[in-house]
């Protein structure tokens, strides 16, 4: 049997008005492999203990199978967590800890056919006899997947997995979770801060910030269409070029984005998305531009929908297949602040600001939890551009390209970019172009 999961407006708080989950409201259909994805910290972790029940909830509901289930114990929930640290008991087998949740529930049963069972599933038969401090990390992993596995559990709860693992494992075992879950059908919920994991495994994503759920959707639609700012910084590799941009649109002609000493030309007649942008108009938005959306200009004419943008070279990194060039468009970057800014260090403006911040102010940061942004700080502008500047990467603009261009630092390159896959943020974060309203096309 598998099972739904829903959690409506579920909040949870560790200290005084701290809140690590704030009014979380998500269904997870039987069957479904659902991830948690968000940085450190950001409460997808709690989530998942508190569907387990190894945390309370203070606020809100969660129902299992439409049943009030808050105040239903661990054992009564039928599901089985796979943590991070392996967990497996070091003076045991592995046979002995893959049987050892079967013998709890059923000691007049024998477990061996069950654990025999599942080792084969996962292929370690021949590891049943060895203790966990004779198997690798990923050895020692398959082993406590088998003993979530061999329980047959309703859900499957899985606590970053695999983030103790090198690359290559890690790869390794994304394609065997995937196939194990479809094969036994289990209702899954993964935990990762990991994007690459995220869109690799999940059939929909939840990408959650500072406990607020930011956007659930596929992964596709999640990487086309983010909802905000911060959404669209945190999927994609390497990360989405993000530039502090002005809205010009004036009546007798053309509108324009400013971005510095450059602008992008919005080509006539406008697009319904571009119509959008005339109510922007003298105002500063976040321009987001992945690093596919632009190209460079191989001797070739722009394409319909494209519009032109030079770029000095400031970083060439060589991928193999592929090359990530760092230009400097004299564009200024967004930041968006959970992500770039660094700690402050002590005694420093920024830190003085926090502690002597009005109750007005903290109440400002709290409520914007719920949303993307700030992602600059445009009505004070010193306050986090210095700190981003600490950490900036060279250049203000990421272009992915083949490996065959010979480009050097100190290079004048011509550059066009594709006005269909271009982002437009308002101030706070929020997606105004594409619509808000817009469904990805997938091509499914």
């Amino acid at each position: 049997m598998t099972r739904a999961i829903s959690l409506h407006d579920v909040s949870k708080a560790y200290t005084r008005g701290a809140r690590v989950v704030d009014r979380l409201s998500l269904d997870i259909t039987p069957a479904e492999f659902l991830v948690l994805l968000g940085p450190s910290g950001c409460g997808k972790s709690t989530v998942l203990r508190m569907i387990a029940g190894l945390e309370e909830i203070d606020e809100g509901e969660l129902l299992l199978d439409g049943e009030y289930a808050n105040d239903l114990p661990p054992s009564g929930r039928d599901m089985a967590m796979v943590f991070q640290n392996f967990a497996l008991y070091p003076n045991m087998t592995s046979r002995a800890n893959i049987g050892f949740p079967l013998r709890i529930e059923a000691p007049d049963t024998d477990p061996r056919p069950r654990v025999d069972a599942t080792a084969r599933l996962l292929g370690i038969e021949d590891l049943l006899d060895r203790l966990p401090g004779q198997l690798s990390g990923g050895e020692r992993q398959r082993v406590a997947m088998g003993r979530a596995i061999a329980r047959h559990p309703s859900a499957f709860l899985m606590d970053e997995p695999l983030s103790n693992l090198d690359a290559k494992l890690r790869t390794h075992l994304r394609a065997e979770i995937t196939q194990l879950t479809q094969e036994l059908g289990v209702t899954t919920v993964y935990v990762t801060h990991d994007q690459a994991e995220a869109m690799s495994l999940g059939d929909r994503v939840a990408v959650l910030r500072g406990g607020v759920l930011q956007q659930v959707d596929s992964p596709r639609a999640v990487y086309a269409l983010p909802r905000n700012v911060f959404v669209a910084a945190f999927v994609g590799t390497p990360r989405i070029n993000l530039l502090r941009g002005l809205v010009r649109a004036p009546l007798d002609g053309a509108m324009t984005i400013s971005l510095g000493k450059q602008f992008l030309r919005l080509p006539e007649p406008l697009s319904l998305d571009h119509q959008l942008l005339r109510v922007q108009q003298g105002r500063e938005v976040i321009v987001g531009l992945r690093s596919e959306a632009v190209r460079i200009a191989k001797h070739s004419a722009a394409r319909p929908g494209e519009v032109p943008l030079t770029g000095l070279v400031e970083h060439v990194e060589f991928q193999g297949h592929e090359i990530l060039v760092h230009f400097d468009t004299g564009s200024s970057p967004a930041v968006v602040p959970e992500l770039e800014a660094p700690r402050p260090r002590p005694g420093s403006p920024a830190r003085r600001r926090r502690r002597d911040g009005s109750v007005l102010t903290r109440l400002r940061e709290r409520s914007a939890a719920g949303r993307a942004g700030p992602v600059v700080t445009l009505d004070h502008p010193e306050a986090a551009v210095p700190e981003a500047a600490e950490v900036r990467l060279p250049g203000d603009l990421i272009v992915r390209t083949t490996p065959d261009l010979a480009l050097r630092h100190g290079m004048q390159v011509p550059l066009l970019v594709d006005l269909a896959h271009l982002f437009v943020f308002d101030q706070h974060g929020d997606r105004i172009c594409p619509h808000p309203d817009r469904l990805p096309d997938l091509g499914e």
